[in-house]
């Protein structure tokens, strides 16, 4: 009989192509333990790829960031991103928050988790970041998957950011975006791909709406100002200052609506100059607003009210820089880290900020958005908790501030 003739390896053959290595995993491993008679020629690169992602992770239940995955399994930075979103897209991985992953533990006949789209209105004030993480905890804590995008306070952002949740085919959305005027489309996808929605703060046709009573916590911070007034300035008050967030729209609005009303009902009757500014809900809009006014405005004693907590600081940054601290009384809304260490300043004009919780929102929503996938009747509202935060109480209220100091920078 004829002996075969050798066959010469294949021109796509990796080792003969000269294509980069793969790496030493407990895949190649394996495959190279059965001996010279398993050529290299019949490893999928790919599949390699992947089992090395696998087995990054060590045990059931732990979760690894893109920068752990990429430590343990060697492979590049792009590579772990691409495979660690194939696998989650195919059910292998859970996704918990931004870029955490754990290995899926559903087995043939176990019920499949929810999955919870999250619409972020931005990742840089510490409003939006607390309400962030207080939301990842509960969704750990519920074994709920969490899928997360940012509208990056951008309208176009927010269609693209809804879109994209759709498309994860989420069974409940959580949207927390600014515009008012964008809230009716975004609203439209989501119930055209029949999606129930849960607004937080912003309120979206349809939709069920958890935030702030709005002119309730503008009243809270209106009295605070008023009594302020009354005993440090004999109610004598020559201008009111509202800062306001235009493109959040009419209800927004009655937060600063309800500190005038607060203000007034605190303070004898008697004329006073009240100006609106938009301050965008930013510092950094809000403080060239209020340095531009103060530049024409020859109001001795001026009272600000603002919408928010960043344009509250942003008006005391203002009127310290002028000189003018000593003649100003601001409140903020919100109490968030950065306002909570400016009550603790000697001398502060800022008399004190509305508490509404943000870091509690999120077991709140969790327990709505599971109230919904269960087919329970649902208010279509449900409002915060909220507190008045002074120098008087803020150690109280938050005895923990000075073991985890988060500021940002651009406020001083």
């Amino acid at each position: 009989m004829k002996a075969a003739t050798p066959v010469p390896p294949s021109p796509r053959d990796p080792a003969s192509a000269g294509e980069a290595a793969v790496p030493t995993t407990a895949a190649t491993s394996a495959a190279s333990a059965t001996g010279p008679a398993s050529p290299n020629r019949y490893l999928v690169k790919s599949v390699v790829h992947a089992a090395a992602v696998l087995a990054a992770f060590r045990k059931a239940g732990e979760e690894l960031g893109l920068r752990e995955v990429v430590a343990r399994s060697g492979l590049s930075k792009g590579i772990c991103f691409r495979i660690l979103y194939t696998l989650h897209e195919c059910g292998m991985l859970e996704k918990l928050g931004e870029n955490q992953y754990r290995l899926a533990g559903r087995r043939d006949g176990e019920r499949r988790k929810f999955r919870v789209g999250y619409a972020d209105q931005d990742r840089n004030s510490s409003f939006s970041r607390e309400l962030f993480e207080g939301l990842v905890r509960a969704c750990q804590q519920a074994q709920v998957e969490l899928i997360t995008v940012d509208n990056r306070r951008d309208p176009e952002s927010a269609l693209k950011s809804a879109g994209r949740l759709i498309h994860e085919r989420v069974d409940v959305a959580i949207e927390f975006q600014i515009d008012e005027r964008t809230a009716p489309s975004i609203a439209e996808r989501f119930q055209a791909a029949n999606v129930p929605l849960i607004a937080i703060d912003i309120p979206h046709p349809g939709a069920i709406y958890y935030g702030v009573d709005n002119y309730a916590v503008g009243l809270v911070g209106g009295h605070c100002l008023g009594n302020f007034i009354k005993q440090k300035w004999h109610g004598v008050v020559d201008e009111v200052l509202l800062l306001e967030i235009s493109r959040a729209g009419s209800l927004v609005r009655m937060r600063t609506d309800g500190i005038l009303a607060g203000l007034e009902e605190s303070l004898p009757a008697g004329k006073r100059k009240v100006e609106r500014l938009d301050g965008k809900g930013e510092f950094k809009s809000a403080l060239e607003q209020v340095r531009r006014h103060l530049r024409g405005s020859a109001a001795k004693r001026i009272a600000v009210g603002a919408a928010n907590d960043p344009m509250a600081l942003a008006a005391v940054r203002a009127f310290q820089e002028c000189g003018r601290a000593a003649h100003c009384a601001v409140v903020g809304q919100n109490a968030e880290p950065e306002v909570r260490a400016e009550l603790r300043q000697a001398g502060t004009p800022l008399v004190g900020s509305v508490a509404t919780f943000p870091e509690r929102y999120g077991e709140a929503v969790m327990k709505l958005a599971t109230e919904l996938l269960l087919g329970k009747h649902i208010a279509p509202a449900t409002f915060t908790t909220h507190q008045l935060i002074t120098p008087q109480n803020v150690d109280r209220v938050y005895p923990n501030d000075a073991l985890f100091p988060r500021f940002a920078r651009e406020y001083n």
